[in-house]
C-alpha cells in the first residue's frame, strides 16, 4: 500500500510563502502521478496542481505563484506556494497514483491514495 503524509503547512501572512511536502512510503514513486488539491471549510475539494508523465498542471488560480517539484530519490513531491493570498487557505492534500499518465492530472477521482492533509491559513 501507498502512504502519504504531508508536511509544511502552517499560518503565514498575505504575500509570504510556505512549502509544503508530501513523502510516500510502498510503491515505485518515481512513477507515481502525484497531485495536490485543497479544500476550504463549506466548499469542494479542488485540484491545486499535479505532475504526471512528463507534465505538470495547475489551477488557473495558482499559475504563477504555485510550483509543483519532486524528489524521487527522497519519495517526495513538494509544492512552493509563493504570494499567498488568503483565499488560498484550506486544507491541502497530497494524492497519489500508481498510474503514471498524463492526462486528467486534475480529476480527483483518478487517484487511489491522499493523506491526512495539512492546513495552511492565510492571514491578511
Amino acid at each position: 500500500q501507498v502512504q502519504l503524509v504531508e508536511s509544511g503547512g502552517g499560518l503565514v501572512q498575505a504575500g509570504g510563502s510556505l512549502r509544503l511536502s508530501c513523502t510516500a512510503s510502498g510503491g515505485t514513486f518515481s512513477r507515481y502521478t502525484m497531485g495536490w488539491f485543497r479544500q476550504a471549510p463549506g466548499k469542494e475539494r479542488e485540484f491545486v496542481a499535479g505532475s504526471g508523465w512528463s507534465r505538470s498542471n495547475y489551477a488557473d488560480s495558482v499559475k504563477g505563484r504555485f510550483t509543483i517539484s519532486r524528489d524521487n530519490a527522497k519519495k517526495t513531491v513538494y509544492l512552493q506556494m509563493n504570494s499567498l493570498k488568503p483565499e488560498d487557505t484550506a486544507k491541502y492534500y497530497c494524492a497519489a497514483d500508481k498510474l503514471w499518465r498524463a492526462y486528467g492530472l486534475r480529476d480527483s477521482v483518478l487517484y487511489d491514495y491522499w493523506g491526512q492533509g495539512t492546513q495552511v491559513t492565510v492571514s491578511s
